[in-house]
């Protein structure tokens, strides 16, 4: 078999081992060089064009369905579990807590519960939806297991590593939020973000008023493509008396895209966290489409204003 091997970044150091191992069992494999940003981002195209039996896709759980031979190789560490007792100061006051982990530490999920139960907190995890699959689990672009049980707790509490997974986490929800790091021994409260956000979502609508040509931004890979949205998007702009031209890439490039000069502004439609993340990194404000309806909300309002 022809199987093509793709790793996320913090896996590629792994991709050797694996590609030695199945070529032990007789099948002929490449390794995927490209970047890869999550389940979202399977190398289709590299596949086709080696025509690959299969992808092996490590690291992530399912996405979505797509048409094409594809294994998952889901990725458990097992992180120490001492930083749970020093959280429990900073949670005194909360009752019920949600929980919430990426694929990683899923296994592990049921050993927090029963921690905090130990200690005297009501447990609540949210079933997935959308596009992750398991309890708990959150992605960078799905939140749900946390949004939807947002009225039932009095915190939440996130354990993994890094803080992309619970921003976006914090950012879809309104109470306490706290990130535990058992791999570098650091606990952090989200809610500074969630007013940092705030006020750079509004800094950008205000910076977008003046805009007039709208370059949007539409990705091919297989996960994130919303042409649909691209074109809803650019017929409201058009709808407002505005510009707007669709921008189609499988990865944007930053510099790239500060080279178009004429566009005033830009919008996402691919991957959300961009006009979260990505932000500082575009010259011209890039806009969600959210705040793009804000700006042409605003725009109309404005109208009306003598003078403007």
């Amino acid at each position: 078999m022809r199987i093509l091997l793709q790793f996320p970044e913090g896996l590629k150091q792994e991709a050797l081992r694996h590609a030695k191992e199945l070529e032990s069992e007789g099948n002929e494999v490449f390794i995927s060089a490209s970047p890869t940003y999550g389940a979202c981002d399977l190398a289709i195209d590299e596949a086709k064009n080696i025509c690959a039996d299969k992808i092996i896709h490590f690291g992530h759980a399912e996405f979505n369905k797509v048409e094409f031979n594809v294994e998952y190789v889901e990725y458990s560490i097992d992180a120490p579990m001492n930083m749970l007792e020093k959280a429990l100061p900073q949670l005194k006051d909360f009752g019920t807590i949600g929980i919430v982990v990426t694929i990683q530490q899923v296994h592990q999920l049921s050993e927090i519960k029963e921690f905090f139960e130990k200690n005297g907190k009501k447990v609540v995890i949210g079933k997935p939806y959308g596009f992750a699959k398991k309890p708990g689990q959150i992605l960078g672009c799905d939140i749900g297991s946390a949004a939807s049980i947002d009225r039932d707790v009095d915190a939440f509490v996130y354990f993994g590593g890094g803080i992309f997974h619970p921003l976006g986490a914090a950012l879809a929800t309104t109470k306490p939020f706290f990130a535990i790091d058992p791999f570098n021994s650091k606990i952090e409260s989200m809610d500074s973000y969630r007013e940092k956000h705030a006020k750079r979502s509004r800094g950008k609508v205000l910076a977008a008023l003046k805009s007039r040509r709208f370059g949007i931004l539409v990705s091919t890979k297989n996960g994130q493509h919303n042409m649909a949205l691209g074109k809803v998007l650019k017929r409201k702009i058009e709808d407002a008396g505005l510009d707007a031209q669709i921008l189609v890439s499988n990865t944007f490039d930053f510099e790239s895209l500060n080279n178009m000069r004429e566009f005033d502004a830009f919008v996402n439609t691919a991957c959300p966290r961009i006009a979260i993340d990505d932000i500082d990194r575009t010259a011209a404000p890039l806009l969600s489409a959210n705040e793009l309806m804000e700006v042409i909300r605003m725009k109309g309002e404005l109208k009306e204003v003598p003078g403007y």
